[in-house]
């Protein structure tokens, strides 16, 4: 079993099957420098293959999500290889994407906790979660175009979460809203006031979590990203294969013998 890194920008807290990542530069809004990125990859290593960890939660220290990405790190990324002769700013950027994307892909179930602002590079985040949980305070919004600059990687995510409509306007007038427009756009999915209220959904959403076989949910998860990449008939083959692995394998064993024993299966318990 793979042990979870040694951070400096996060926190990790594993507690059972739910692991806990704070996003932890509150001098800095939590806002995105490299460091931060190479380290969420490397907890993304860790967990990848890892059956014990369920859930994975994503916050921000300090009651803010994330402010986006340090632009005072753009030019100033270490251990870098320049070679290609594209610059720090290039490579930076792209680690964006390289991190929104493992994020979107992992077999866990990714949870979000949004308070405070969730700006750019976090507003990304946001979209790739597998469940979003908002205070109605929240404040987000793509500002990067008012600063003369492009949200690159994560602009793709954002069309894929919310629709071309919607995404044109918040990236095209950097226009900010609030945690009740974030759930009825279907950024989030629970909209809740206060720390509290928050935490309480959680809990809500992982006892909710517990009665779903971790194998067939990281199945069915990859399964659904591939609707529209894949060819249609040659996805529903695919898809025919994974039912009939899954109905054959241990949890689907498990999960029909105690349906019939009119029982919890044992990863319910």
């Amino acid at each position: 079993m793979q042990t979870l890194p040694d951070c400096e920008t996060l926190l990790l807290d594993l507690q059972g099957s739910v692991l806990t990542v704070t996003l932890n530069r509150p001098h800095k809004r939590n806002s995105m420098n490299y460091k931060l990125v190479c380290e969420m990859l490397d907890v993304f290593d860790a967990i990848e293959k890892r059956d014990d960890i369920r859930a994975l939660v994503l916050e921000g220290a300090g009651g803010i999500f994330c402010a986006g990405g340090d632009i005072s790190d753009m030019r100033l990324v270490e251990g870098v290889d320049n070679a290609d002769g594209r610059g720090a700013p290039w490579h930076f950027n792209r680690s964006f994407g390289r991190l929104i994307t493992r994020a979107n892909a992992l077999p866990q179930v990714v949870i979000v906790l949004l308070e405070g602002i969730v700006l750019g590079g976090g507003f990304g985040l946001a979209c790739v979660s597998d469940v979003a949980i908002v205070d109605r305070n929240t404040q987000f919004a793509l500002p990067e175009t008012g600063l003369g600059i492009v949200p690159a990687q994560i602009a793709p995510f954002v069309v894929q979460r919310i629709g071309l409509a919607h995404a044109r306007r918040l990236a095209l007038l950097g226009e900010r809203i609030d945690g009740l427009e974030a759930q009825e756009l279907g950024i989030a999915h629970y909209l809740t006031e206060g720390r509290d209220s928050m935490d309480d959904r959680l809990a809500k959403v992982l006892a909710k979590l517990k009665n779903c076989a971790p194998k067939a949910n990281a199945t069915t998860k990859a399964l659904m990203l591939k609707v529209g990449v894949e060819e249609h008939e040659g996805l529903l083959d695919s898809a025919a294969d994974a039912f009939t692995r899954a109905l054959e394998g241990d949890e689907g064993c498990e999960g029909t013998k105690a349906f019939k024993d009119k029982r919890k299966p044992t990863w319910a318990r």
